[in-house]
């Protein structure tokens, strides 16, 4: 059987992101870059399945470390950054190659997390691990999203390669 502080201490490291999530300023901002330049650095993370399926673990260890993070730290607590990482990565599920679309994701993905429009923060107010998830997860849709509809606007005009 696993101690309660065994628990906790995976819970923390886990949630953290290793200890991102005690970056001084903007942890989750700081999480949303290594997510990034991970996935710039990182060739293989541009395998959207592989990817999704990084965010699916991600997402499922963040559901249970967040809660228990909660439990000791009241809601949302900022030092949890996992629900960052993993909406960061799916804002860069499938998007085409280059630097812009990766900075256009992490802006978008940024805008979404902190202005939380409607649905994103109504999914913030579920209980738990949760609430800590889902609302960043839907950032991150919202995030792929958007900068497909912009380089496709930008190709419509010229500015961006053919898609």
């Amino acid at each position: 059987m696993v101690s309660e502080s065994m628990k906790f201490f995976t819970a923390k490291i886990l949630s953290t992101c290793f200890g991102l999530g005690f970056f001084p300023a903007a942890p989750g901002t700081v999480t949303s870059m290594v997510a990034v330049l991970s996935y710039f650095f990182i060739p293989l993370l541009h395998n959207p399945l592989l990817l999704l399926f990084l965010v699916l673990i991600s997402s499922g260890i963040g559901i249970w470390a967040g809660g228990v993070m909660e439990e000791h730290y009241g809601n949302d607590p900022s030092i949890v950054t996992i629900d960052e990482l993993a909406g960061q990565w799916l804002a860069l599920v499938a998007l085409p190659e280059g630097v812009v679309p990766l900075v256009l994701s992490l802006v978008f993905f940024r805008f979404f997390d902190i202005a939380k429009p409607g649905p994103v923060d109504a999914l913030q107010r579920l209980p738990g691990g949760w609430g800590i998830m889902l609302d960043d997860l839907l950032a991150g849709l919202f995030a792929n999203f958007f900068v497909r509809v912009l380089l496709l606007l930008l190709t419509f005009f010229h500015l961006w390669p053919s898609l």
